[in-house]
């Protein structure tokens, strides 16, 4: 899998080993369109397209400077307003093998780890379209009580939003296959 394949944060040193009051956590959702993998993939080419598919409430604005190519080393970068607190995130993308796959990972926000795996496969259904973020939240014990608390509930509820925002950009010709979800990896 890309994810394996593709060196993490983690393993560039970054925090070789985790100190065992911080937890690494993966979420991850599955749903098919019956849009070509072409037209699939270009809608993910599109970095404008991240706003329609993040919920309102986030404000979330890129702020990156002219149109951004997607490619790996391209560098996009965003303000989001999180509880009403106003956060710049920063991302590069880390492998980008179009039309299969790319990886985003933080650059600049919130997390000590924030690293998306986006795929894309042909099936007899129709193309295959997968997330897979690893993240570990920052402040040891604290951290673990937010993502228990909220987190957690906020961070699946966006990924819904963002399968029924999809749907609509793939022009309603999509199912969700596996709701997101989030699991403790250990």
């Amino acid at each position: 899998m890309i994810l394996e394949r593709t060196p993490s944060l983690i393993s560039q040193g970054a925090t070789a080993v985790l100190p065992r009051s911080l937890r690494r956590y993966e979420l991850s959702c599955e749903m098919i369109t019956r849009l070509s993998l072409r037209e699939t993939f270009a809608i993910f080419e599109r970095p404008e397209n991240l706003a329609r598919i993040t919920p309102a409430w986030l404000n979330f604005q890129i702020t990156t400077n002219g149109p951004v190519t997607m490619r790996e080393g391209a560098e996009i970068a965003y303000r989001i307003r999180w509880m009403g607190l106003p956060m710049r995130w920063k991302t590069l993308i880390t492998h980008y093998d179009p039309p299969h796959c790319f990886v985003d990972e933080q650059m600049e926000g919130p997390y000590i780890l924030w690293r998306h795996l986006h795929t894309f496969r042909e099936t007899e259904h129709g193309v295959l379209v997968g997330d897979r973020v690893e993240y570990i939240i920052p402040f040891g014990p604290l951290g673990r009580i937010a993502q228990r608390v909220m987190v957690n509930r906020q961070l699946t509820g966006i990924f819904r939003f963002r399968q029924v925002a999809l749907d609509r950009l793939f022009g309603g010709r999509s199912v969700s296959v596996r709701e997101p979800r989030i699991v403790e990896v250990r």
